[in-house]
């Protein structure tokens, strides 16, 4: 089943609705961005998610004490490398990792095996921050990927249309949607459990 992640929530009536539709991971926005929330803030929104859902913290080039402060404060269980961090600096702080790469280009996709991390997260390039675009990439770019697929989650302007087309081509093992699942730049609870469904069943059609 191809897992789900929800980013950039900010509203405890989002997370909760991204909790009973099923997400797997809950992200939380630690960078500059519309959607950046404090550690305090994402500290109370933590208590609302139940330990079968990841908490996970999305950086762009952090000091290791931002990402060690983050971590303990809220109980995250992954942190996102959004930014142009160091494979040696991912490494060295040890915590369960997503690094994201922004794919221009296949050399792109090529940099992902750099880094030695539990996920690689493929995104189109950002636009005002870094990712959350809400802009698709040429998914083909990602058809002779030496990653393994069940390492993979797909990103960049997924949405309740696309996200069966996405899962049927690319075969991730999970997908990340932010600007997807919002309604005049607000996320929205209905789209939240929309985008899930539409994940959960092109995935169940996948095994048939």
């Amino acid at each position: 089943m191809v897992k789900v992640k929800i980013c950039g929530l900010k509203e405890e009536e989002h997370v909760q609705a991204a909790i009973d539709a099923g997400a797997t991971w809950i992200g939380f926005m630690f960078a500059p961005s519309k959607r950046r929330v404090s550690v305090e803030r994402a500290r109370d929104l933590a208590k609302l998610v139940p330990s079968h859902v990841k908490k996970v913290g999305v950086f762009v080039n952090p000091t290791a004490q931002e990402v060690q402060e983050a971590v303990e404060t809220v109980g995250l269980d992954f942190v996102q490398y959004h930014g142009t961090e160091n494979p040696t600096f991912i490494t060295h702080l040890g915590y369960p990792s997503i690094k994201a790469v922004s794919i221009r280009g296949y050399e792109d996709v090529e940099k992902a095996s750099d880094y030695d991390v539990d996920y690689y997260l493929f995104d189109a390039p950002g636009t005002d921050y870094a990712g959350g675009s809400g802009h698709v990439f040429d998914w083909s770019l990602l058809d002779q990927l030496s990653i393994p697929r069940n390492r993979v989650i797909l990103a960049g302007g997924l949405n309740r249309e696309n996200v069966t087309r996405a899962i049927s081509q690319v075969e991730p093992f999970g997908v990340d949607v932010s600007s997807g699942v919002e309604k005049n730049g607000v996320k929205d609870s209905d789209l939240i459990k929309q985008f899930i469904e539409a994940a959960t069943s092109a995935s169940i059609q996948q095994q048939v």
